[in-house]
């Protein structure tokens, strides 16, 4: 497994190693040793998560303002532009976003450690959605900002699409409203 750095230090792509052949293929999507060499992160993920979504679905940009999640995210089948937005006050980055393709093609997966809003948009026709958490989900403390926010301006890739969004989604707090980290 390799890292690539993205334009926030702390948010980092990682591409596993995979062996394939004419029978198919097999990668390692996990090995805490090699997580942590890789991120500095050494965290506990405590919870797998699961979606599934049809071409135009964003969700997001979500996270919890207690018991905030990191999250290490890929795609087992179907393709996301896949989003991360600092809310660290503190941090350097504060307000920036980066946002990247994550497939099943590519492999790629992303860390995206406490303190920022997550969000992804799905690109094919459908996409699953896989990620581990390293808290667990509390709805109490979960909050969304809003995804078309011009102070953040997150270009999203849709390409003539309206996005499909739940209701919660479209009531998104504007950034400037919304409750951040210190």
């Amino acid at each position: 497994m390799k890292a690539i750095p993205s334009a926030i230090a702390d948010v980092i792509m990682l591409e596993p190693l995979v062996f394939g052949d004419a029978r198919g293929f097999f990668m390692e999507s996990y090995n805490r040793r090699r997580f942590t060499e890789l991120t500095g992160a050494d965290v506990d993920f405590v919870q797998d998560n699961h979606s599934r979504s049809a071409r135009g679905v964003l969700r997001g940009l979500h996270y919890q303002i207690r018991q905030p999640q990191g999250k290490l995210v890929r795609v087992a089948q179907g393709a996301v532009f896949d989003v991360a937005v600092d809310l660290r006050c503190q941090s350097p980055y504060f307000g920036r976003w980066v946002g990247a393709v994550l497939s099943a093609d590519n492999q790629r997966q992303m860390w995206v450690p406490p303190g920022f809003a997550h969000g992804f948009l799905v690109l094919s026709e459908t996409a699953d959605f896989l990620y581990k958490t390293t808290d667990y989900y509390a709805p109490e403390h979960e909050r969304c900002i809003a995804w078309n926010d011009p102070a953040l301006a997150v270009a999203w890739p849709l390409e003539g699409l309206e996005p499909r969004l739940s209701a919660r989604d479209m009531q998104g707090t504007p950034f400037a409203q919304a409750d951040l980290f210190d």
